[in-house]
Protein backbone atom coordinates (compact mmCIF):
# COMPACT_ATOMS: atom_id res chain seq x y z
CA UNK A 1 0.00 0.00 0.00
CA UNK A 2 2.76 2.44 0.96
CA UNK A 3 4.77 1.48 -2.13
CA UNK A 4 1.82 2.29 -4.39
CA UNK A 5 1.28 5.63 -2.67
CA UNK A 6 4.95 6.58 -3.01
CA UNK A 7 5.04 5.52 -6.65
CA UNK A 8 1.92 7.59 -7.37
CA UNK A 9 3.38 10.59 -5.58
CA UNK A 10 6.61 10.24 -7.58
CA UNK A 11 4.74 10.05 -10.89
CA UNK A 12 2.63 13.12 -10.05
CA UNK A 13 5.73 15.08 -8.99
CA UNK A 14 7.59 14.21 -12.19
CA UNK A 15 4.54 15.13 -14.28
CA UNK A 16 4.22 18.54 -12.62
CA UNK A 17 7.92 19.24 -13.10
CA UNK A 18 7.73 18.32 -16.78
CA UNK A 19 4.66 20.51 -17.26
CA UNK A 20 6.48 23.43 -15.70
CA UNK A 21 9.81 23.13 -17.58
CA UNK A 22 9.24 26.28 -19.62
CA UNK A 23 7.89 28.15 -16.64
CA UNK A 24 10.80 27.15 -14.41
CA UNK A 25 13.77 27.28 -16.78
CA UNK A 26 13.02 30.03 -19.32
CA UNK A 27 13.49 33.66 -18.35
CA UNK A 28 10.04 35.29 -18.18
CA UNK A 29 8.58 31.90 -19.02
CA UNK A 30 4.83 31.50 -18.85
CA UNK A 31 2.27 28.91 -19.79
CA UNK A 32 0.84 29.38 -23.29
CA UNK A 33 -2.59 30.94 -23.54
CA UNK A 34 -4.87 28.13 -24.65
CA UNK A 35 -8.01 30.23 -24.98
CA UNK A 36 -9.60 29.65 -28.37
CA UNK A 37 -9.82 33.35 -29.20
CA UNK A 38 -6.01 33.58 -29.01
CA UNK A 39 -5.60 30.96 -31.78
CA UNK A 40 -4.73 32.70 -35.07
CA UNK A 41 -6.22 30.00 -37.31
CA UNK A 42 -9.52 30.07 -35.42
CA UNK A 43 -9.69 33.88 -35.59
CA UNK A 44 -9.13 33.76 -39.38
CA UNK A 45 -12.10 31.40 -39.70
CA UNK A 46 -14.22 33.66 -37.50
CA UNK A 47 -14.51 31.07 -34.75
CA UNK A 48 -14.41 32.38 -31.22
CA UNK A 49 -15.14 31.42 -27.67
CA UNK A 50 -18.78 30.63 -26.95
CA UNK A 51 -18.73 32.82 -23.86
CA UNK A 52 -17.29 35.75 -25.82
CA UNK A 53 -19.79 35.31 -28.65
CA UNK A 54 -22.65 35.13 -26.16
CA UNK A 55 -21.44 38.30 -24.43
CA UNK A 56 -21.27 40.13 -27.77
CA UNK A 57 -24.73 38.93 -28.79
CA UNK A 58 -26.20 40.11 -25.51
CA UNK A 59 -24.67 43.56 -25.98
CA UNK A 60 -26.07 43.91 -29.49
CA UNK A 61 -29.64 42.97 -28.61
CA UNK A 62 -31.56 45.77 -26.95
CA UNK A 63 -34.67 43.63 -26.61
CA UNK A 64 -35.35 40.02 -25.72
CA UNK A 65 -36.97 37.72 -28.26
CA UNK A 66 -40.30 37.98 -26.41
CA UNK A 67 -40.22 41.77 -26.49
CA UNK A 68 -39.44 41.79 -30.22
CA UNK A 69 -42.28 39.36 -30.88
CA UNK A 70 -44.73 41.59 -28.99
CA UNK A 71 -43.58 44.61 -30.99
CA UNK A 72 -44.10 42.77 -34.28
CA UNK A 73 -47.64 41.70 -33.32
CA UNK A 74 -48.67 45.29 -32.54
Amino acid sequence: MVNTLLLTLLIVTISLLLLGVKLLFVKNGKFPDTHISQNKAMREKGIGCVQSQDRQARRKSLYTADELEKMVRQ
